[in-house]
């Protein structure tokens, strides 16, 4: 074991060795040939290339070198492209922070049977009034900026758990197809995260609706890891026990404290007033809309859709668990 594996337990260990490939032999060799990859992107600053930071690149890409890379210079041209989401991207800023209060995103105490970080978002909980979908997008990608520090959840991955109960017609229009893109891109995309699963509950039918418009930009992989649970969370408790979940998911936990994470960035600011108001953004979401139209022609996302097969919503097809077992919840057809 190298100190880069330092934070591993010896069971994670074992998990990185069979399931990402990690060899301690061969680790730096590995680190420094993704590294010598950087001199092909000239046109991309990367402004992070130490082991410690590409080592994470290439757990969430199970060490092919060149996935790997990939990633990384996805990383840093996302932020490049999207110089306004990452400018003063702090917990303290007024509208991370707001979103950070409202539960966007909550993090729950326990990990789930296999390590995994599990992160919940009540949908409802959107001010609209005092906060953007941009602001919860960096309040997110915060969140995760901080929890992947964590060496084990490199290797471990995170859940995902949205609730969408009491979540309006009204608040739902907010979330335009290019904004939604910008998410995809910056957590599918340009993060070195490993999902192992995202958990929609009470979903309505024009959340239905929205999928079918951002199902095109999602990769196979992504899908077959989107479970519908609707009202049944019978079947979400089959994939995550519900002595781990907030009473508001059927578990057996109490109801969750929207400010348990947002406290633990903000410490002893999360009392302090912010000074906020959603216009002062306006601007910067309306450029990044812009720029993101560009892609997004009618021409454009019919050729997209027309390649996307039928949609049912399946579980990841390799994946070592009770997942493997279990049937569509949902189909879209």
């Amino acid at each position: 074991m190298t100190h880069l594996q330092a934070g591993l337990s010896p069971e994670t260990l074992e998990k990185a060795k069979a399931e990402l490939k990690e060899n301690p032999e061969t680790l730096h060799q590995d680190i420094q040939e993704v590294r010598d990859m950087i001199i092909t992107r000239p046109d991309i600053g990367f402004l992070r290339t130490d082991d410690a930071f590409i080592l994470r690149f290439l757990r969430a890409r199970k060490f092919n070198h060149f996935e790997a890379f990939r990633l990384l210079a996805q990383y840093f041209e996302y932020r490049q492209q999207n110089l306004d989401m990452f400018k003063n991207l702090k917990a303290t800023e007024p509208g991370i922070k707001q979103a950070l209060k409202d539960g966007f995103p909550g993090v729950l105490s326990h990990l789930d049977r296999y390590g995994r970080k599990i992160l919940v978002l009540f949908a409802a909980n959107w001010d609209q009034s005092r906060y953007t979908f941009v602001d919860i997008l960096r309040a997110i990608l915060l969140s995760l900026e901080s929890m992947i520090e964590d060496p084990e959840l490199q290797v471990n991955g995170f859940i995902l758990i949205i609730d969408w109960s009491n979540f309006t017609f009204k608040q739902a229009s907010k979330l335009t197809p290019s904004m939604l893109r910008l998410a995809i891109e910056g957590l599918q995309d340009s993060f070195p995260a490993r999902f192992g699963g995202i958990h929609f509950v009470n979903q309505p039918w024009y959340i239905h609706a929205l999928y079918t418009v951002i199902r095109p930009f999602l990769k196979d992989k992504t899908r077959k890891r989107i479970f519908m649970h609707g009202n049944n969370l019978n079947s979400l408790h089959l994939l995550i026990h519900p002595e781990i979940l907030p009473s508001e998911l059927g578990g057996m936990m109490p109801p969750y404290d929207m400010g348990t994470w947002a406290r633990t960035l903000l410490d002893h600011a999360y009392d302090e007033e912010p000074d906020y108001c959603p216009e002062s953004y306006t601007l910067s979401v309306q450029d990044l809309e812009r720029d993101l139209e560009k892609n997004l022609s009618p021409k454009t996302m019919k050729r997209s859709q027309s390649v996307a097969e039928p949609g049912v919503l399946t579980r990841p097809d390799k994946a070592k668990s009770e997942e493997d077992n279990m049937q569509p919840l949902l189909s879209l057809d």
